[in-house]
């Protein structure tokens, strides 16, 4: 067979996806922060864009005598501009998703009816004075880093040790802990490795204390020093956290030489102290979370389901400015470029509209499946998936995705992501209505809070206590539950005789 060269026709289908589509799915799967800031970038680049703040002072004028009302209709709270002088646009995608009309915003509903962690970081050094110099350094927004040179800069050293001090003070990471080889850092700054760890001491000597430790001993160790409570026997401890991490009291006692009783003391204040005291030091600022839908019982028993109007970008196109400006265009590629800036800004403020719409339909619907976790409680949680969703309203399994991802919704139960009502299910013994797994494990906690210093349960015996509740689980399922939520196993648990977790943050 020869090769050739030839022309041929073929015709097929394909699916495209235009920019201004692609957009369209972008926006869909931010959330309000990405929105925001994505924007705030479109109105730097395009000057046919502007923010509509009009809407914002009318409701802040309007609010002490004519407050919002709950079922007030979507529409009202999205942007919105007369595009009647401007070019037509291509109307093919005026639904970027589908085609039906967004569901009633009232949901019928039924009549209505944590495990402690060691999680708190304190600072137990404080210098002379009225006011908390690490507090407020604190609210003044400063860094561990910057906290820590203040400290060097009236610090009795010389110049070689300062310079060794500057450049540990970089190792440091946000827990607090020396992240450096000293040998290394020696060999850097051509110093000896004697006097390195010379200053390695005086720097763990600024506060907070504990700063400067290599390890999670050696920053327990500093600060029980400073309270002089290192004596040999919390030594013998702290070279053994592995034991205490797993809570072996009679293995603990014996390598340290005291009782039971003593070694319950030295744990509780081992849980006393800081195990990351750089952490109150942390200078990324926490973002509340700020929900994207609100959920509210109205007074017929329903539930309102309404978008939070704060995280809804409000943006206009200019007209009137593109009007003027278009007048004057003499040249192709400006007419060009203001037309293009026109069909992009009107594609964009049709997109927001339509996400706006999206997220509305899914979230009302999630709503409605999940009516009974709404009225009574986790318990009531019903087994959810995608496809479940989609199917209801319409819509593809990616929509419903990219809806549900990264966006919140404050309930009367709490604030949640959309992606918290998608669980799993789990069979019933009679082929009755499955279980949510996120039911499940709220019962297998609640058993094991329940349960006496006398009677531990195995996780065989919460498996036959939740199979006489009629729901089917393997004994491995109830240990991966348990291990996901942190309690200890039934041995464990049995060892304390009903204490509380003392060391969870020393795995």
């Amino acid at each position: 067979m020869a090769l050739t060269q030839r022309l041929e026709i073929r015709q097929g289908q394909a699916l495209v996806m235009t920019p201004q589509l692609q957009q369209a799915i972008k926006l869909l799967q931010l959330s309000n922060v990405e929105l925001a800031e994505y924007c705030e970038q479109e109105l730097e680049k395009n000057p046919l864009l502007e923010r509509d703040d009009s809407v914002a002072a009318l409701d802040a004028e309007r609010a002490p005598a004519e407050p919002k009302t709950q079922d007030e209709p979507l529409e009202a709270s999205l942007a919105r501009e007369d595009f009647s002088k401007c070019e037509e646009m291509d109307t093919s995608h005026d639904n970027l998703y589908d085609n039906d009309e967004p569901p009633s915003s009232v949901i019928p509903s039924a009549p209505s009816a944590p495990l402690a962690d060691w999680t708190t970081v304190k600072s137990s050094q404080r210098f002379e004075g009225d006011e908390d110099l690490l507090e407020s350094t604190i609210a003044d927004g400063g860094s561990l880093k910057d906290y820590l040179e203040g400290q060097l800069a009236i610090a009795a050293l010389d110049a070689e040790q300062r310079l060794i001090c500057v450049s540990l003070i970089d190792a440091i990471d946000e827990a607090g802990y020396l992240r450096a080889d000293l040998d290394e850092v020696a060999q850097r700054l051509g110093a000896d490795r004697a006097l390195v760890e010379k200053t390695v001491a005086v720097l763990q000597g600024f506060d907070p204390v504990g700063i400067g430790a290599r390890d999670l001993a050696e920053c327990l160790a500093l600060q029980l020093k400073d309270k002089d409570r290192l004596d040999p026997a919390m030594q013998a401890m702290l070279a053994h956290l592995d034991l205490v991490a797993r809570r072996d009291t009679a293995q603990l006692a014996h390598l340290c030489g005291v009782d039971a009783a003593d070694i319950a003391d030295m744990i509780a204040e081992i849980r006393d102290l800081s195990p990351k005291p750089g952490l109150a030091f942390s200078s990324e600022t926490v973002q509340p979370v700020v929900p994207d839908v609100i959920v509210r019982e109205g007074p017929d028993g329903g539930w309102h389901v309404e978008l939070n109007s704060d995280t809804l970008p409000r943006l206009l196109v200019n007209a009137r400015y593109y009007a003027k400006v278009s007048s004057h265009a003499r040249d192709k590629d400006s007419k060009n470029y203001l037309t293009e800036c026109l069909n992009n800004a009107n594609w964009l403020v049709k997109s927001l509209d339509q996400r706006a719409r999206t997220i509305l339909k899914v979230a009302s619907e999630i709503v409605r499946q999940q009516d009974g976790f709404l009225a009574y409680g986790v318990r009531h949680l019903r087994p959810l998936n995608l496809r479940t969703i989609a199917d209801a309203i319409s819509m593809h399994e990616s929509t419903v995705s990219r809806v549900t991802s990264n966006k919140y919704i404050s309930t009367p139960r709490g604030l949640f992501e959309l992606k918290y009502f998608f669980t799993a299910s789990i069979q019933s013994v009679n082929g009755a209505e499955c279980h949510s797994a996120e039911a499940v494990r709220d019962r297998i906690r609640e058993m094991i809070e329940r349960e006496g210093s006398d009677e531990v349960l195995s996780d065989d015996r919460i498996v036959a206590l939740l199979t006489a509740d009629g729901v089917n689980i393997a004994r491995r399922t109830v240990a991966k539950y348990r291990e996901a939520m942190r309690i200890p196993s039934s041995v464990e648990r049995r060892r304390l005789n009903g204490r509380e977790p003392a060391m969870a943050e020393l795995r």
